[in-house]
């Protein structure tokens, strides 16, 4: 599980046992593939106008062409599903409904609603009219202890 290195000049794969490493003044330190990389970085040549380089290939766009056609592809398409207690003729046709009829269905739902509370509440008054509640007892309270409490 030894790491590979790139190479600082090419931008090539630097298997393990291969390679040389330059340290500079400053501390950084350079990895290079081969002296013909090496050379290269010492005559301050651009890797980017060196044609066997991996940033020559990347700024001229050679061998990207694969991967372009796969993700041209891709589009998002839109698309309707049913919701959990909905199916989608509902959902379409509650969509496609006029605004009065809507705000009028919703109106008697409310009322129809209204209308089952009142009668819950009526219930609950009558059961409480019928079951007359019975006074708690209180708990003693505590005889008071001998001795001085507090001074």
């Amino acid at each position: 599980a030894m790491k590979i290195e790139l190479c600082a000049f090419s931008g090539l794969k630097i298997y393990p046992g291969h390679g040389r490493r330059m340290a500079r003044i400053d501390g950084k330190v350079h990895i290079f593939l081969n002296a013909k990389c090496e050379k290269a970085h010492m005559a301050k040549r651009n890797p980017r106008k060196v044609s066997w380089t991996v940033l020559y290939r990347r700024k001229q766009k050679k061998g990207q062409q694969e991967e372009m056609t796969k993700k041209k592809n891709r589009r998002t398409t839109k698309f309707q599903r049913a919701v959990t207690g909905a199916s989608l003729n509902d959902i379409i046709a509650k969509r496609n409904q006029k605004p009065e009829v809507r705000k009028a269905a919703r109106e008697q739902a409310i009322r129809a609603y209204k209308e089952k509370q009142k009668t819950k509440e009526a219930q609950k008054k009558a059961q409480t009219k019928t079951s007359v509640k019975q006074p708690k007892m209180k708990a003693p309270k505590q005889a008071p202890t001998k001795g001085a409490g507090r001074v």
